[in-house]
């Protein structure tokens, strides 16, 4: 496919979540019966709310963000070079003020696009609705509030992997692996961010989990324009 896009103009995002409280008790009676309410749908009868808990961290509503790592491309010394880094910690604040502040420095001009996997379904959204809890205001990047379709900035290489069939959902594992992309999923898995979190304390193999995840979703976009993947020597994390 040619995108038609210029890929330098391209900043690539990835988050990691978590729930809010470690432990169901941790909560209000007020929180708990409105996460019973909102998951009633999902959870099967057998399967009570303190143990659907563990999954709280996909609705912006009862999780938070622990990591947001983003990369973008370079031309330095004749070779493209894709630079990485990451904003992530205790501090969810801080972090939604740090990623605020590199889009509003560095890739608020119209040219510049965000790109997610299945990001128009889960990372855009819940960046946004997490930054209007801590009463940030939205950088443009992420306020579509009267943007027309063909106006909103966001690529999601989930979508355009779709190709029209709305029905279609592909991972980003299976994606890497059937293009022959070296796999992200080196060490642990979405499943596993939380206990990591909570129990190990370990944040660092989830930033290095979320930079691997970003790095492959622009190799996704360089195998979807026909162009080669990039080399291990070209990435730079800072």
């Amino acid at each position: 496919m040619n995108l038609k896009t210029d890929l330098n103009n391209v900043l690539f995002l990835d988050i990691e979540t978590v729930p809010q409280k470690e432990k169901w008790s941790e909560l209000s009676e007020t929180i708990q019966e409105l996460f019973t309410k909102k998951t009633a749908y999902q959870r099967k009868d057998e399967t009570s709310p303190e143990d659907f808990y563990e999954r709280a961290g996909i609705w912006a509503e009862f999780g938070k963000i622990i990591c947001i790592s983003v990369a973008y491309f370079t031309d330095d010394t004749n070779q493209r070079s894709l630079r990485v880094t990451s904003f992530y910690g205790d501090d969810e604040k801080k972090i939604l003020e740090d990623f605020k502040n590199i889009l509003v420095t560095h890739f608020s001009k119209r040219q510049y696009l965000l790109c997610a996997h299945n990001g128009k379904e889960f990372d855009f959204p819940y960046i946004s609705r997490r930054m209007i809890i801590h009463q940030i205001e939205l950088p443009e990047k992420l306020n579509l509030f009267g943007k027309k379709p063909w106006e909103v900035p966001h690529l999601d290489t989930m979508e355009l992997w779709k190709f029209g069939d709305y029905k279609h959902y592909t991972s980003l594992q299976l994606l890497t692996s059937i293009l022959n992309i070296p796999s992200p999923k080196e060490d642990i898995d979405g499943s596993e961010v939380a206990s990591v979190y909570y129990q190990e304390k370990n944040i660092q193999r989830i930033v290095d989990y979320c930079e691997n995840d970003t790095i492959a979703i622009a190799q996704l976009l360089l195998r979807f324009n026909n162009e080669k993947i990039i080399e291990n020597n070209q990435i730079v994390r800072v």
